[in-house]
């Protein structure tokens, strides 16, 4: 009877430490997945900037490109675009002696994400930064993968990246598609598409002695019949990113620019209306696009920007 006895117990035992032993493997086991993923997160970390804020004064953030979101850590900041100019960013401690420290990012038109750490300080080592010269200096926290939702899976930075390369190249593939009136010429040098985009170049000279202050410039989609007669029937198109601001066209001097649109084609009956107004004047041009231009849009193949 005492042998059995100690036999069961020898077996609850072995039972008891087994159990336990597998316990410790399956914990091992979950340590070594914890650990794999904070290694693979490593690899995606985006290092913030560090930033020292303080109470009595703002500090001002330049970035490269127009500023479309803030998110803040805590109400330790308030923080605000500078009137008149998007993208430049107003940012101050909202309370004196802080601690921790707390956190903010920023996303700009360009795509790009910006993380900062934000420290409080009664002096702050300075007030004013150019994200753009630190960028080039090489501290590059940032990242350029931002999707928009009215860009769908085209990047803004590569979208960028075209704009500026066609307005540097300034060649006119299109010769027959301007206007002119009254000393002022508009043209549309070129429609060239890429990913599902059309990407418009324009140019805007002006010969008078008048200067010309560009108002606003629309895209829309008329009845051919139409189109030089009446506003009924018309689809307004919104483009999707320009290139630079409108501004005046002094006299003598010549304006050009790049659009970007969601890709689209017309039926016969249709014509793509480009038309440029001048602010407080009745000088305004008016572009008249076929469905033949549009189709016939020049491709722009890869990243190395070679354009058929």
């Amino acid at each position: 009877m005492k042998t059995i006895l100690k036999n069961i117990s020898i077996f609850i035992l072995i039972v008891f430490f087994g159990c336990r032993a597998f316990g410790q493997s399956v914990d091992l086991s979950q340590t070594e997945d914890s650990t794999q993923s904070i290694s693979e997160l490593e690899l995606g970390k985006i290092n913030p900037y560090w930033l020292t804020v303080t109470y009595d004064k703002t500090t001002h953030l330049i970035f490269p490109s127009k500023i479309r979101y803030v998110d803040l850590g805590s109400d330790y900041l308030i923080a605000g675009k500078a009137e008149d100019a998007e993208n430049v960013l107003r940012i101050k401690a909202s309370v004196r002696d802080f601690e921790p420290e707390t956190n903010f990012s920023v996303i700009t038109d360009d795509g790009h994400f910006y993380s900062f750490d934000a420290f409080y300080s009664p002096f702050p080592y300075s007030l004013n930064f150019d994200i753009r010269k630190m960028e080039e200096s090489g501290s590059k926290n940032e990242i350029d993968d931002v999707l928009f939702e009215e860009m769908g899976t085209h990047s803004p930075s590569l979208a960028d990246l075209l704009m500026k390369t066609l307005y540097n190249r300034d060649k006119r593939i299109l010769r027959h598609i301007g206007s002119k009136s009254y000393g002022i010429r508009f043209l549309l040098k070129g429609i060239y598409t890429h990913n599902g985009k059309f990407y418009f170049h324009t140019e805007i000279s002006n010969q008078s002695n008048v200067a010309f202050q560009v108002d606003y410039i629309e895209f829309k989609i008329a009845d051919k019949k139409l189109a030089k007669r009446t506003v009924v029937q018309q689809q307004k198109l919104i483009p999707l990113r320009i290139y630079k601001p409108l501004g005046e066209i002094r006299s003598g001097a010549k304006e050009q620019n790049v659009f970007v649109l969601d890709q689209f084609t017309l039926s016969d009956e249709k014509v793509l209306l480009i038309e440029i107004y001048e602010k407080s004047g009745n000088r305004h041009q008016v572009l008249q696009v076929e469905n033949s231009d549009l189709v016939h849009a020049r491709f722009i193949k890869d990243m190395h920007l070679k354009i058929d």
